[in-house]
């Protein structure tokens, strides 16, 4: 199954898995298990942040998984607080720390934390990162529009990727049609909308997993790399890991993937990136 997961070139050179599998919110005590149980179930490209307290937890599942490291793509992110108190080489170090690492695939700006403003401080730090190879590809996540042009005009490494909120009621076309013209790759986080609107009961998610025979949480994450989202849903349960994971034996419709993208409302679940500081 591993192999059936699609690879995207990033900027970088390098490429990264477009399933993966997120653990925002896991529980550090259940964290080892539950990353043990997503490699097992075919996962490679594991998403975590330093602000989710389990990196430690993350690495010792890798370690005790006996994957190669060059066959895992491992992303990490620098917390809000070590951004605003420009400890950002000390924080990125403390990760490869407790990951076990001695490199990482994909290093994320969290947030803009915009009032703040110091992420284009903070993009050049990580452009050393890359430089000297500690960091495979840098990128960011939650940033707007705004706030990548200030990065392309300021800095020289183009991100790789930026997360967002991204999930059928919140399609982020601007900023992905902004992306693309620039070599930046979106990646969703939230992508089955973390349960905060009934997306299984909209009808063209229901409809489409009748007609395939598949939950609607399949069809939503198959919508997603048909669009061309990276994704990286989340479960503590390995049921529905793999379940997630088992989305390459069909393929939606043009007529399916039209009537899941007109479910647009453009609105938000989350934080606000403008506001969150």
């Amino acid at each position: 199954m591993t192999n059936s997961v699609p690879s995207i070139a990033l900027n970088s050179g390098t490429t990264i898995p477009q399933l993966g599998f997120g653990v925002f919110l896991v529980d550090p005590d259940d964290t080892q298990r539950v990353v043990e149980d997503a490699l097992e179930v075919g996962y490679r490209h594991i998403d975590t942040a330093t602000g989710y307290n389990n990196e430690t937890q993350v690495g010792a599942a890798i370690a005790a998984s006996g994957i190669p490291r060059d066959e895992i793509f491992l992303t990490t992110k620098l917390r809000n607080d070590h951004h605003k108190d420009r400890d950002v080489a000390g924080a990125f170090a403390r990760s490869l720390d407790m990951l076990g690492l001695d490199y990482l695939d994909l290093y994320l700006i969290h947030w803009p934390m915009p009032v703040n403003d110091f992420f284009v401080e903070t993009w050049r730090t990580f452009e050393t990162f890359a430089a000297d190879g500690r960091a495979k590809a840098i990128g960011v996540s939650n940033f707007l529009v705004p706030h990548l042009e200030k990065l392309l005009a300021e800095t020289d490494v183009v991100p790789a990727v930026n997360q967002v909120e991204l999930h059928p009621i919140f399609q982020q076309r601007e900023l992905k049609e902004f992306q693309a013209k620039h070599g930046i790759h979106t990646e969703a986080w939230g992508p089955l909308g973390q349960g905060k609107y009934d997306l299984f009961g909209m009808n063209p998610i229901a409809d489409a997993a009748k007609a395939h025979g598949v939950a609607p949480a399949q069809v939503v994450i198959r919508w997603h790399l048909q669009t061309g989202n990276i994704v990286i849903p989340k479960s503590n349960s390995r049921d529905r890991m793999a379940q997630n994971f088992d989305v390459f034996g069909f393929e939606l419709s043009a007529d399916e993937m039209a009537a899941i993208d007109a479910l647009d409302e453009n609105r938000r679940v989350g934080g606000n990136p403008a506001e969150v500081n």
